[in-house]
């Protein structure tokens, strides 16, 4: 049977028109996809100027499926479960993206800090540290640097988070000496725990080096030199206390007055006290200036304690220095009532207490690090009577 030559003339043409017509209906499909992939981002982004979350997750979640390439629609994703708490949708997100061979390297850095990002909002401090720790050399190593801070603060793990403090500052992303120094501190704390003063003495001693206009390291060396029987150590290293950093004195005003009088200096504490309360008037330096004053055998008593307080009340309002002084008042001094009925009227509320600058929690102490905010010094030293 021969080949009919007629028949290949005839198909290729039809050929061809079919690979045209084919060729059009795909291109219209892109075409579609394209405008619909766009037209639910702009749906999407509309309803997160709207504050409308849920509705923005459903406009890129159709986007996504319309165009899974996409890897800002899967970025802009994983950041809104993540702030929705639905921890789960976000890391697998981002676990997609870690897991395409076909995305930049930018792009894989940004999904691996998403992805610590997530572990570390849901608590997962273990699995967040490890994706921290691949950020190393990336540029999110510092941002990583820091969220590893806040797990090993939260872990209590000073010796790693000094470490890491340590780095940063021989990095140059930031200073951090008085961190370190914090965190030296911690670890001093736990050793005299276990009665450890030796090594805790040497780690007080290494933070006052790192940070030496930091006050916490020389109050809690000063404290520690107390303990151990070395008063006028103890009262050197407060007037060093009182020189570099003398706006955290009256967190020291007690231990002066310990250390004073366990060394016979009562004279020299009370003059450096008063020297600090004629540039700065405080409550806790006033009444370490009355312990003093009572318990020096050539100074007055009760009575001089009385007009301190009422000289106190005279420079500005307090409703705890009026509460003093009306335990020593025996209803004598009729000219000093109009300010008593002054300071009484200032407030009606606890007024002994350290208020934290950064997000306004209270509390009886004073705390170098806040328990809500855990930022590192935003106590200050004066009460809130005082602010």
């Amino acid at each position: 049977m021969e080949f009919d030559s007629s028949w290949l003339l005839l198909g290729l043409p039809l050929a061809f028109v079919l690979g045209w017509l084919a060729s059009r209906l795909d291109l219209r499909q892109s075409r579609a996809d394209s405008r619909r992939a766009p037209k639910a981002y702009f749906k999407g982004l509309n309803y997160l100027l709207n504050e409308q979350q849920d509705q923005a997750i459903d406009a890129f979640i159709e986007a996504v499926q319309n165009d899974p390439d996409t890897t800002e629609l899967h970025f802009a994703l994983g950041n809104l479960f993540r702030r929705r708490g639905e921890y789960n949708r976000a890391v697998r997100v981002h676990e997609h993206l870690l897991s395409r061979d076909d995305i930049s390297r930018g792009d894989r850095e940004r999904a691996q800090h998403g992805l610590a990002l997530d572990y570390l909002r849901a608590g997962l401090l273990d699995r967040a540290e490890d994706a921290l720790r691949r950020l190393e050399g990336t540029p999110f190593e510092t941002q990583a640097r820091l969220a590893l801070l806040i797990i090993y603060e939260r872990s209590h793990d000073w010796q790693q988070a000094s470490a890491i403090a340590r780095r940063m500052q021989d990095a140059h992303q930031g200073d951090f000496s008085v961190r370190q120094a914090h965190y030296l501190c911690e670890q001093a704390a736990g050793r005299i725990a276990r009665a450890d003063h030796e090594a805790a003495l040497e780690l007080l001693t290494q933070a006052v080096a790192v940070a030496p206009n930091a006050p916490r390291a020389r109050l809690e060396l000063a404290r520690l030199q107390l303990q151990q029987g070395a008063p006028t150590t103890a009262l050197a290293t407060l007037r060093e206390l009182a020189s570099t950093a003398p706006a955290a004195l009256p967190l020291a005003a007690t231990l002066v007055v310990e250390a004073a009088q366990a060394c016979g200096e009562q004279q020299s504490a009370r003059a450096m006290l008063q020297a600090h309360y004629q540039a700065q008037a405080s409550l806790d330096v006033l009444d370490a200036i009355i312990a003093l004053s009572v318990a020096d055998a050539g100074g007055a008593g009760p009575a001089q304690a009385q007009d301190w307080y009422a000289d106190y009340l005279e420079r500005e309002p307090s409703l705890v220095v009026a509460g003093k002084w009306l335990a020593h008042e025996t209803l004598s001094h009729e000219e000093r009532h109009p300010a008593i009925q002054r300071a009484l009227d200032l407030a009606a509320k606890p007024l002994l207490r350290y208020r934290c600058a950064a997000c306004g929690f209270e509390a009886l102490q004073h705390f170098w690090q806040c328990p809500g905010c855990q930022s590192w010094d935003s106590y200050p030293p004066r009460r809130v009577e005082e602010l």
